[in-house]
């Protein structure tokens, strides 16, 4: 099993991925004062199907039998309202300042792993969590002219990511994670193709229309590109690179958008993807010391 793993090619795929990922929600902040969210997350998530579906007919290993059809059908749910709550949030504050909040999401499932599974958390895990509150305040500044719903979408968001991934760890035990995946893809096109025909508004050009197919095409790279870091790395080793994502958000959004987010904003990310990092090692060393007493 050791000599399989691969931890460099892994990292290069889950670095690819992060820009792959800071492309599709650079187009996604672009739509989201241009059609309907619902619209928007649906050419997302035809992405995540056709990345699926491709998968499938590269590998030929795609299984969808599984005993667990209610937790998966949830997962595609949170997966779908999750992203909808994202990019209606980017309707109402910079890209940057979203894809910083969202990095929230791995403290709720420290507390989410604690509060739902049981598991153990430590006192310096709960003060990173804290400490990675705290960056969000410092991000969203409540009480202040800055704060704007869009955070509160945000949030909501991370939640729900979060919630995706506790369901995940259920499904683990028993389902693959492309089962998982396909799962999540189905559910999602399912929801979004039966509101699509009511929020529909059509392509207002050819330039829009590459930018839907880019769209699609980037988010589901992306996914394909982490489930396979995952595979071939270590998850302690990779998952830090997801922070990389807010160096591509500022990057396209500067070249793209024309904005640039303040220092307070990066402040705050520094806070938050400080504390989320040792949250990953913290759990990675909680998780190794517990198979060594086993």
């Amino acid at each position: 099993m050791a000599a399989a793993l691969n931890n460099p090619k892994g990292i290069l795929l889950m670095g690819i991925a992060m820009a792959f990922f800071g492309a599709a929600d650079t187009v996604a902040k672009f739509f989201s004062d241009l059609y309907p969210t619902l619209q928007v997350v649906g050419m997302r998530q035809m992405g995540l199907v056709t990345g699926v579906i491709v998968y499938a007919l590269v590998t030929r290993k795609l299984s969808l039998r599984t005993d667990q059809v209610g937790l998966q059908l949830l997962r595609g749910v949170f997966a779908t309202s999750s992203a909808f709550l994202f990019v209606l949030g980017l309707s109402f504050i910079p890209l940057a300042d979203a894809t910083a909040i969202a990095f929230v999401a791995p403290l709720f499932v420290t507390v989410m792993g604690y509060f739902i599974l049981g598991e153990p958390v430590g006192l310096r895990r709960w003060t990173a969590v804290v400490i990675g509150f705290m960056g969000t305040l410092i991000i969203i500044r409540p009480g202040f002219s800055s704060f704007e719903f869009g955070h509160v979408f945000i949030v909501c968001a991370a939640s729900l990511f979060a919630a995706r991934q506790i369901i995940s760890r259920f499904l683990s035990s028993t389902d693959n994670t492309m089962t998982t995946v396909a799962y999540t893809a189905i559910t999602s096109a399912g929801i979004l193709l039966a509101i699509m025909p009511f929020v529909w508004q059509p392509i207002q050009s050819l330039e829009h229309l590459g930018l839907f197919i880019l769209f699609a095409m980037t988010a589901g790279a992306g996914e394909i590109l982490v489930i396979k870091a995952l595979e071939i790395a270590h998850a302690v080793v990779v998952a830090p690179l997801q922070y990389t994502i807010l160096i591509w958000v500022t990057m396209y959004g500067f070249l793209f958008l024309g904005v640039f987010p303040d220092g307070l904003t990066f402040l705050g990310a520094f806070v938050i993807m400080a504390s989320g990092g040792y949250t990953l090692l913290r759990e990675h060393q909680v998780k190794k010391a517990a198979q060594r007493r086993s």
